[in-house]
């Protein structure tokens, strides 16, 4: 099958990460063997790695979660208190906005531009005398376009606002230097453009910022305290770490290190390129987002005119052996922006894995349908 699901999860992985999913490991931090000992340096050196992708000066200041989501939750209901206001745009995933909403303070949603890309002076003039946190996505998973972090965070830190970001579909793929971008709080996957396996992903949590935890119980440190400890990491790992797939997800990390962000990030605009190329290039096809592949990841909207975006999927699936997604990608306020939320949209992303003649292939089916569906 062609691969385009790469904003839900990377479905080839590394060797290297593979071999690591298939080894049995002692609990780390839970015993002075040499087994336990062993499964303590492994989780601290996906840590550092991690620290050295992102320029985190402390790698202990990284919690392991189960995925972003998990990562949102913890920062988002550990920070803010009753009363005060967060600051989200009008792209972001349900993992951001429902905890958003669940807490008992206002929320202000940005709206984005056309293009799905949020004006920093519009953040700016959202501030208030009571606003907590601002939350932004790095990069929207339904039209790829992406946010200046940098500037956020300027405004964000220049008054007094924490500030969180969501990389789901960033991390790995565009540069984040959480120092440069003054960035509090970073939520990502291990398994979408790490490369690391599913069931994966973290938390950063500036130094000097006091987060509650979601969660208390084991952290095999402080265990004579009835209270859960209040330093990083510990204070948000409660329970046994998934030590096999922490090592997997590290080995993710330096396999794009190794490969640099940079060149990742070029192959996967030559063929983002070619996709807005293309689709364009087909009658009634629409493309969402910015219009060219220059301040995108590799994600990439579109709609067949008149054409249910979850049948155009399972025909391209069905009948074309290609991956793709259809629907809401739970992102409501994404498509609420984008004027979409009635209909949804049809989702190609890619990675470092894709090929050209995938792409070609690709493109030949949806015109195929497009055609098919103008002669009915």
């Amino acid at each position: 099958m062609i691969y385009l699901d790469y904003a839900a999860t990377s479905y080839k992985k590394p060797a290297s990460v593979l071999k690591e999913l298939g080894k049995s490991y002692a609990s780390a931090g839970r015993g002075g063997h040499k087994m336990a000992l062993e499964a303590s340096n492994i989780v601290y050196e996906t840590r550092a790695s991690i620290a050295q992708l992102f320029n985190i000066d402390n790698p202990s200041q990284i919690a392991f979660m189960n995925n972003t989501t998990d990562a949102l939750n913890t920062a988002i209901k550990g920070v803010v208190r009753a009363f005060d206001h967060i600051i989200i745009s009008g792209m972001e995933h349900n993992s951001v906005a429902r905890p958003a909403y669940s807490m008992d303070c206002d929320v202000t949603v940005v709206p984005p531009n056309k293009f799905g890309v949020v004006e920093p002076d519009e953040v700016r003039k959202a501030i208030r005398d009571n606003t907590r946190l601002i939350v932004m996505t790095h990069a929207s998973n339904i039209c790829g376009s992406v946010n200046d972090i940098k500037a956020i965070g300027d405004i964000a830190s220049s008054n007094g606002v924490i500030f969180l970001v969501d990389a789901a579909q960033s991390a790995g793929v565009v540069d984040i230097d959480v120092v440069d971008m003054h960035i509090d709080m970073l939520a990502f996957p291990g398994h979408k453009m790490l490369y690391g396996p599913q069931g994966t992903g973290a938390l950063y949590v500036r130094e000097g910022l006091d987060i509650k935890p979601l969660k208390e119980g084991g952290t095999g440190s402080a265990s004579e305290d009835l209270l859960q400890p209040t330093f990083m990491p510990d204070t948000l790992e409660s329970g046994t770490l998934n030590v096999a797939g922490i090592s997997a997800f590290g080995e993710g990390v330096r396999f794009v290190s190794k490969i640099g962000v940079e060149q990742i990030r070029e192959h996967e605009a030559e063929h983002t390129k070619s996709i807005i190329e293309g689709l364009k290039n087909i009658s009634g096809v629409t493309v969402y987002g910015l219009p060219n592949e220059k301040g995108r990841v590799g994600v990439v909207g579109f709609n067949i005119d008149g054409y249910d975006c979850n049948k155009l999927c399972n025909r391209l699936s069905v009948q074309h052996d290609i991956a793709t997604r259809g629907g809401l990608h739970c992102s409501a306020l994404g498509h609420k922006s984008m004027g979409t939320i009635k209909v949804g949209m049809a989702r190609a992303s890619v990675g470092w894995w894709t090929k050209s003649y995938e792409i070609d292939k690709f493109l030949t089916a949806v015109r195929k349908i497009a055609e098919a569906e103008r002669d009915n």
